[in-house]
């Protein structure tokens, strides 16, 4: 409480005029020309950030001049008041003054200077970290979410499903987009994001597979691109916000690994994709390309039309569709048909004839399959998968060791089914009297 009172008393009674004039090597940066004169540049620069009234400000700032004379036309020197510009010195993290940053070969990761606070010094660091920046430039290597690769720093990864964006570009790419953004605004200085990275990247390139491309997760410099970050009101870095289409941002607030934020991006996929598709067995195709294409697929075997009716059919299918749509974050196949219609499969399945309705999950990569053994109901439906979706439960391996033939059928027309016609039969011929007699 002490030293903020005196440090309250200095900004009272001291003059709080700059420490540099437009007549020094040094150059005065501003939040106006901060980023066309630093993060655009291609030039290696030391940048002090100060408050006038700071002592230890004023003891630099002989040795920071002359530094800056040495050092003019080799290596950009700069400072900025941060007192006055407090927003930029919080977007670098400046806590305390002098704090002097190296922005060199990738300016999205301005390094802290650590060294002495002598001219000569501060010309050796600035020697050391450009021969760095031509040595980067040798061997390719460049940073940042937009360079296409992972930093060295970060410990391997790609980040080329990582995108970019700006404030030139951010709406025409997310606002009203029909996929589920993911957007990560980070600071460069922000040692909570440099953790972020590598699990941002990673995640990045799974999440683009496995929703094809529906959730895509993003990238903003918030340092650069303050527009967003005022917009959204983004205080402390990384922030990561969701974007879907026709509701507002919302934060997300769940773990910084690279599974956590999977999950979550599954989640919203799943929870924006429609339920699956309920498809009947009326050729093999149908059962190939379902069963191929997911995980697991779900056949029910459900009675004759004669036996149900449409109306009691209807009603086996919708508590399939409602299963659907509750495990449809597992994205299974579903399927269905008529008892009789497939009697090999019903064979290979171990259903052969009896108890119908019945339902089997089949794993077609592995042959095997899993029966329901409770009720054809919601209750019992949901006991068998919930099971089987945490690995549980007892599996046998599909009659013969492959799907057999499937026969091709009409689909259902969702009418009631009609009994087949019989020939009638002429009796006319029938002596019944003799057969009488015959039978007793």
């Amino acid at each position: 409480l002490l030293f903020l009172l005196g440090t309250v008393s200095c900004t009272l009674f001291l003059a709080v005029n700059g420490l540099y004039s437009a007549s020094d090597d040094v150059i005065e940066l501003t939040p106006g020309n901060f980023n066309k004169e630093v993060i655009q540049s291609e030039s290696l620069w030391l940048v002090e950030f100060y408050a006038p009234w700071c002592g230890h400000c004023q003891r630099l700032t002989p040795e920071w001049k002359k530094a800056a004379t040495a050092l003019k036309g080799v290596v950009k020197v700069g400072a900025v008041d941060a007192d006055k510009h407090q927003s930029l010195g919080g977007q670098y993290g400046v806590r305390g003054f002098p704090t002097i940053k190296i922005f060199g070969a990738n300016k999205n990761k301005a390094e802290d200077y650590q060294g002495g606070r002598t001219s000569e010094a501060i010309v050796d660091a600035a020697l050391s970290a450009l021969r760095s920046l031509v040595k980067d430039r040798l061997g390719g290597r460049s940073g940042g979410y937009s360079s296409g690769r992972q930093s060295r720093e970060s410990g391997g990864g790609d980040k080329k499903d990582v995108i970019e964006l700006t404030d030139d570009s951010f709406d025409k790419n997310v606002i009203n987009s029909d996929d589920v953004w993911m957007v990560e605004f980070y600071a460069p200085w922000c040692g909570h994001c440099k953790n972020l990275e590598p699990e941002w990247a990673a995640a990045a390139t799974e999440v683009k597979e496995q929703t094809k491309g529906k959730v895509k997760l993003a990238a903003v410099d918030a340092t650069v691109n303050q527009m967003l970050a005022s917009r959204y009101g983004i205080r402390g870095f990384p922030t990561i916000k969701i974007f879907q289409k026709g509701e507002d941002p919302v934060d997300y607030d769940g773990g910084r690994t690279r599974s956590d934020i999977i999950a979550r991006a599954m989640d919203l996929f799943s929870d924006n994709a429609p339920p699956p598709e309920l498809l009947e067995i009326t050729s093999e195709d149908v059962l190939k390309t379902t069963c191929d294409a997911h995980q697991l697929c779900i056949i029910s075997v459900l009675p004759h039309i004669l036996d149900t009716g449409a109306s009691g059919r209807n009603s086996y299918l919708d508590v399939m569709l409602k299963m659907a749509e509750k495990y449809k974050k597992k994205m299974w196949g579903w399927l269905w048909t008529e008892a009789g219609a497939q009697s090999d499969l019903e064979s290979s399945l171990g259903i052969g004839g009896f108890g119908y309705p019945a339902m089997a999950a089949v794993n077609a990569r592995k042959m095997k399959f899993a029966l329901l053994k409770g009720s054809f109901s919601e209750q019992g439906i949901n006991e068998f998968l919930r099971e089987l979706s945490v690995g549980r439960g007892s599996t046998a391996p599909v009659g013969g060791g492959a799907f057999p033939k499937i026969h091709a059928v009409e689909p259902w027309d969702g009418k009631d089914g009609e009994l087949p016609v019989e020939d009638d039969i002429d009796l006319s011929d029938v002596d019944l009297d003799d057969w009488d007699k015959d039978e007793l």
